[in-house]
């Protein structure tokens, strides 16, 4: 009973870690694409942070450059709050990007600049799953940014498509 008194414990305790996501504050200087930017945090540290829950058009894709744009639009030079919870395998922090206390990720997606990711779906919070989903299906009903092609092709499948060439 002790043990798996313990072993419960030790799973709450892990659970209640991985919850908690990090912050810090920074000023957007680099917008690479659709869903990722660079930070210059208050003591000059870059950070590469790739938007988590989406999943943008790549940058030789339909709606690419105006996906960057759109980004830009959003979080170029402005102060921002990041919160995160991992690093993907390129070393980039996954999280949530808050100008003036706006969910940019989602903003990119009610804009129809990106798509819900839902491969990493689950990582996001129940709020945010739905927001997510809601503001999709809101762009693909009204046809903005990308939904206005009849068929548009998400990034996960061009760049499989590139990798068979």
């Amino acid at each position: 009973m002790k043990a798996g008194l313990r072993l419960a414990i030790a799973a709450s305790l892990c659970w209640a870690l991985a919850a908690h996501a990090l912050s810090y504050e920074g000023v957007v200087v680099k917008v690479k694409d659709g869903d990722t930017v660079t930070l210059l945090d208050s003591e000059e540290r870059q950070h590469e942070v790739r938007l988590a829950g989406i999943d943008a058009p790549e940058k030789k894709q339909a709606f690419g450059q105006r996906s960057k744009q759109s980004l830009s639009d959003l979080a170029y030079m402005r102060k921002a709050t990041v919160h995160f919870d991992k690093k993907d395998r390129y070393g980039r922090e996954v999280g949530k990007i808050l100008v003036n206390e706006n969910d940019v990720n989602l903003e990119q997606i009610k804009r129809g600049m990106a798509w819900v990711y839902r491969q990493y779906q689950r990582e996001l919070s129940m709020e945010d799953r739905m927001l997510y989903d809601d503001a999709e299906g809101a762009a693909k009903l009204s046809g903005r940014g990308l939904w206005a092609d009849a068929a548009p092709t998400p990034p996960w499948d061009f760049r499989r498509a590139k990798k068979l060439e």
